[in-house]
């Protein structure tokens, strides 16, 4: 597999020459098309500040970021607006649907949004049934249950066919069932539809969904674990493990 994004030796710094919070420090890493990529630490760790340079709504302070090929770190603002739309696809932990919208228009919002001409009506409808939410396109959020809003938020981000999706703590403001539903869904997009996906989580039992996962630490990748032909149960025994020796929160219900 070729890699589709390339860390290299990104740090970032926040404040001013008085008093300099160091966030990254030259972190270096890469992902490539098709995988689950988890990543943990505790909090102050950076993985959020991580999250913001790859969505390219914060930039570096120094090193470069690379997607497929093309460095992001040089594009100006209307080149990373541009970016964002073409390759990009989010799912927020407050799920950031309309509530005017019906859940068929928060989904096709997106792609009327990239300008998508074409069958938008009929590519909602696949997406829809793929995620299990067909039945419900005509509610609006209120309407329906934490995991719902989260698989409509799946729906819309991966309707537009994105190369890479953020996923920030996902499954922050779920419940547990809602939140297994909503990773076997991540699972389904990752292996079925091929998506590429990015996932920050402080969550043990959210982690070992994942085919590989990176632990950051005060601004730097620290230890590395892969899945590979492991159960979910050993995976997430050994992710339980790493994040025993640094403090981490666990949550594996």
């Amino acid at each position: 597999m070729k890699p589709l994004i390339r860390i290299d030796d990104v740090e970032k710094y926040y404040g001013n020459k008085g008093s300099t919070t160091k966030a990254l420090n030259r972190v270096s890493f890469s992902v490539s098309e098709g995988e689950f990529t988890g990543i943990m630490g505790t909090s102050g760790s950076g993985k959020t500040t991580l999250l913001n340079m790859l969505a390219t709504i914060d930039r570096v302070s120094a090193g470069h970021i690379y997607f497929d090929k093309q460095d992001i770190t040089l594009l100006d603002e209307d080149g990373l607006a541009q970016f964002r739309k073409e390759n990009l696809g989010f799912i927020f932990q407050d799920f950031n649907l309309l509530d005017t919208l019906t859940l068929e228009e928060n989904i096709t919002l997106a792609l009327s949004l990239k300008r998508t001409t074409g069958a938008v009506a009929e590519q909602a409808e696949r997406m829809m049934k793929q995620l299990g939410i067909y039945e419900l396109r005509d509610k609006f959020p209120y309407e329906v249950s934490g995991g719902q809003k989260q698989r409509c938020a799946c729906a819309r981000a991966l309707i537009t066919v994105p190369k890479l999706i953020l996923a920030d703590e996902p499954t922050g403001a779920l419940d547990s069932k809602s939140s297994a539903m909503l990773l076997e869904t991540m699972e389904k997009m990752n292996q079925e539809m091929a998506a590429t996906i990015l996932m920050v989580t402080h969550d043990a039992f959210s982690a070992s969904y994942c085919n590989r996962i990176l632990f950051l630490g005060d601004g730097e990748v620290f230890q590395e674990l892969y899945k590979g032909e492991r159960t979910r149960r050993e995976f997430l025994n050994e992710i339980l493990d790493v994040l025993a020796t640094i403090g981490g929160d666990s949550h594996a219900e």
